[in-house]
């Protein structure tokens, strides 16, 4: 009698697993943002409710356009199987593009955890650094998750459309870096052509846009 009970419980806690997670269309709680790379469109739904300090920064940068124009340029395949794995990208290391670092938002305070399609900010080895950098994961990856003493890193939404082309960066010749990323860096970066909000109104912030002081406006 235990055992079909226990069944009964998972199949009324399936559907709402499931409804949790928005599919790619205006879902309350969620803000979906398209990211166009030079290889195709990705599309990433934030989770505003459960990461509300992450996803408030991530959208700050799309509305403010610091993502157009930087580069998907990392690549870490597993070894056990390359088609698993990680592609990171961001500002990297341009600081004119930066805004001040956030508090970090662990997954153990979130609820979230690194699964597949998972969207999660990168920062450096010690917390509360994150800016303007982010990775994606082509599987689950639970050594991300927060325990114990261990922070681990604030996932904050999922990929609801575009998979497909996170696979592909995830496939491309890299080499060079070092440390954790030794081997890691793609050889050709990915050009991030522009990230923009599907949903809701853009609020970009005040702060000074130094990365476009001397370009050319091109004609239309």
């Amino acid at each position: 009698m235990p055992f079909f009970r226990l069944l009964l419980l998972l199949f009324s806690l399936a559907p709402s697993a499931v409804l949790a997670l928005p599919a790619n269309k205006p879902t309350p709680g969620y803000t979906r943002v398209a990211v166009e790379t030079s290889v195709g469109t990705m599309v990433i739904a934030v989770d505003l409710k459960r990461a509300p300090r992450t996803s408030a920064n991530f959208l700050t940068y799309v509305d403010d356009g610091r993502f157009d124009g930087v580069t998907f340029y990392r690549a870490a395949r597993r070894k056990s199987n390359p088609k698993l794995g990680l592609i990171q990208g961001g500002i990297d290391t341009d600081l004119r593009r930066s805004l001040p670092p956030i508090r970090h938002e662990p997954t153990s305070q979130t609820g979230l955890r690194h699964l597949d399609a998972t969207v999660s900010m990168a920062r450096p080895n010690r917390p509360n650094s994150a800016a303007g950098n982010f990775f994606i994961t082509v599987g689950a990856t639970p050594n991300m998750d927060a325990r114990g003493t261990y922070i681990g890193y604030a996932a904050f939404g999922h990929v609801v459309a575009g998979m497909d082309v996170v696979k592909k960066i995830l496939a491309v010749p890299t080499c060079c870096g070092s440390g954790p990323m030794r081997g890691q860096m793609i050889v050709k970066p990915i050009r991030i052509l522009r990230a923009r909000r599907l949903d809701g109104r853009p609020t970009p912030s005040r702060a000074p846009k130094p990365w476009l002081l001397g370009l050319k406006r091109t004609a239309k």
